[in-house]
């Protein structure tokens, strides 16, 4: 069903998700509809098969939409659904038993210009499979989905000086990866 574009759309997702409490069923449809495709991205990213995204996007919208009505919304919509979408995947890899690894078209869909190539992008890919599995979710959600530190902080529950510290380790362990490729170029 298309989404028809309507007064709604000019609307935040706090004044939303209040419309929403209020039994506007338009409303719904709009979140839904404005967050979809990142939920999807996200828990492919995870899982790393269309059919778990799919099915991880629908328990998603299933647990969002039935805290309503009296859903309070205290930060922006994707801090909330960030650990909603991860904790749901991760559940559907451990139901399943699979191991997920870090996969060329993973970095391929990272949005920065200067790995434009395809060798380039094995190498971006190869530079994150290097890093912790925490290190590598840490990279994704500040540089991939654009997570503030404060809300990364929210997301983990841990406080804002941990997320630095550990954004920095993490930045120091790339710079050291990345040593051994600037030597060879000299």
């Amino acid at each position: 069903m298309p989404h028809n574009p309507s007064n709604n759309d000019r609307l935040s997702d706090h004044e939303l998700v209040e419309s929403a409490n209020k039994g506007d069923p338009d409303a719904m449809e709009l979140l839904y509809f404005r967050n979809r495709e990142w939920v999807y991205a996200l828990a492919w990213r995870l899982c790393g098969d269309r059919e778990d995204a799919l099915e991880v996007m629908q328990e998603v919208f299933a647990y969002f939409f039935d805290k309503f009505p009296g859903f309070k919304l205290r930060s922006r919509l994707k801090t909330f659904l960030y650990p909603v979408v991860r904790n749901t995947a991760l559940n559907l890899i451990r139901k399943r038993r699979r191991i997920i690894p870090l996969r060329d078209t993973d970095a391929a869909s990272l949005p920065d210009e200067r790995y434009d190539t395809r060798e380039e992008r094995r190498k971006l890919a190869e530079l994150i499979e290097g890093l912790s599995t925490p290190e590598q979710e840490l990279a994704l959600m500040r540089f991939y989905d654009g997570f503030r530190i404060a809300e990364i902080a929210q997301i983990q529950n841990v406080p804002i000086g941990t997320v630095k510290s550990r954004l920095h380790r993490m930045i120091a362990h790339l710079r050291k990866l990345l040593q051994p490729e600037k030597t060879n170029k000299r």
